[in-house]
């Protein structure tokens, strides 16, 4: 067999480099992103080669490009069931008889010594 064509180049021809522009700013937003959230993301290339006619040497090359990006914690709030209603309060713990503080005093004075 043959040398190989270089993989590069021809991912330079498919789609005549829309392919590789594309490529590079998935890539570069991928970066980002993970930078961003600390948290992997993946990038797949799928290139499929099919018969472009029968006993022919021409070969149609389509490209399909996925990138998952990672996503931020969305985080999620503790509740409590009663009678199947949800309800941020504790059933079981009576609530306190909290009150308002008073403000301080909005007067300064110096103490001399």
């Amino acid at each position: 067999m043959p040398e190989p064509n270089p993989f590069n180049q021809v991912l330079l021809d498919i789609r005549q480099g829309s392919l590789h522009a594309e490529l590079s700013e998935r890539l570069q937003e991928l970066v980002a992103a993970v930078a961003e959230h600390e948290k992997a993301g993946s990038l797949v290339l799928t290139i499929k080669v099919s018969p472009a006619g029968r006993k022919t040497q021409q070969y149609e090359i389509a490209d399909d490009l996925a990138v998952k990006l990672p996503k931020p914690e969305r985080g999620s709030s503790l509740f409590f069931a009663l009678d199947g209603n949800l309800s941020r309060s504790d059933p079981r713990q009576p609530e306190l008889p909290l009150q308002q503080v008073p403000a301080p005093p909005s007067e300064i004075r110096e103490v001399e010594r």
